[in-house]
């Protein structure tokens, strides 16, 4: 089905710009000769479009909605299987973290919380956030091939209970603050379609679970996600060295309070030793002016 939109969507452009040309051109001719026939139009659509070589456009446009017609149908048989979808999300939950976060920032598949182990796992500023990545579609895709709409409101409803069953069990499996774990959770679903049918269908329930702690996520938005997770992170480190720099500058300013205490002891000791040095100085010049005066005894022959 998005193939066959995409040919038709580039068919749609190649005919409107042709169209676009050829009316160019015959306007171009009315003003010159007054008028046009049939003929005249059937010659400038002919000519505008082998002149601008649409049958080549054309051929591409095919040939890429072609491509893109075996990859959607490749990755919607990846997605029917439970296993392979598994692993399809882990893999790209191996990517996502990869682009986003440096390697010491998140783990895949460890034990990280209570015997637990999440499909990937983020070390934050406030605990570490439990990524599971296991979503149940089959009933989702029989909303998609139902025949009729009673099939697809029952399928539906069990969709939704389905969704409701897991993000219970991630709520309850990786949301423990007190064994470590940040106050919220991830549930990865690996596809823009399930998300959105989810945000549009199931608001309400997506809503109810974001406040309990469970937010799900789509590829898209988890990117975001780690983005801000990230910078949280180095705001905090930025936030412990400006405390650590703070400190250590109290100390230093503690250390310097003390060196002042002990140099103003020194200076009065020296103060006071110079006073005394002084006194004894003076005391000296007068004695020695004293002795100085004294008559020396002379001796007669």
């Amino acid at each position: 089905m998005v193939a066959n939109d995409v040919v038709l969507s580039g068919a749609a452009l190649v005919v409107a710009l042709v169209v676009l040309v050829a009316v160019w051109r015959l306007r171009r001719d009315l003003r010159q000769n007054g008028g046009v026939d049939t003929d005249q139009l059937s010659a400038a659509i002919s000519e505008t479009w082998r002149e601008m070589d649409f049958d080549r456009a054309v051929n591409q446009v095919e040939t890429h909605a072609s491509e893109m017609h075996d990859l959607h149908s490749d990755i919607e048989r990846l997605l029917r299987s439970p296993q392979a979808r598994g692993e399809f999300g882990e893999q790209q939950l191996d990517v996502l973290l990869s682009d986003h976060l440096p390697p010491d920032m998140y783990g895949l598949r460890q034990q990280v919380v209570d015997g637990k182990t999440p499909d990937a796992h983020v070390r934050a500023a406030a605990g570490v956030i439990c990524i599971d990545s296991k979503f149940p579609l089959d009933n989702y895709e029989r909303v998609l091939d139902a025949a009729t709409d009673d099939e697809r409101q029952r399928h539906a409803r069990q969709f939704r209970q389905d969704v409701d069953k897991q993000l219970a069990k991630i709520e309850r499996d990786y949301v423990q603050p007190s064994e470590g774990t940040a106050d919220f959770a991830f549930a990865f679903i690996p596809s823009e379609s399930v998300y959105y049918h989810l945000i549009t269908e199931e608001y309400d329930l997506l809503r109810d679970y974001t406040k309990r702690g469970v937010q799900v996520v789509s590829p898209l938005t988890f990117g975001h996600k780690l983005e801000l997770i990230k910078a949280d992170v180095r705001a905090r480190k930025l936030s412990e060295q400006a405390e650590d720099i703070q400190a250590k500058l109290q100390t230093l300013a503690a250390r310097f309070d003390d060196l002042e205490a002990e140099w103003s002891t020194l200076y009065r000791h020296v103060s006071n030793a110079q006073s005394k040095a002084d006194d004894v100085d003076n005391e000296y010049d007068r004695l020695r002016a004293e002795f100085d005066r004294i008559d020396q005894p002379t001796v007669e022959d």
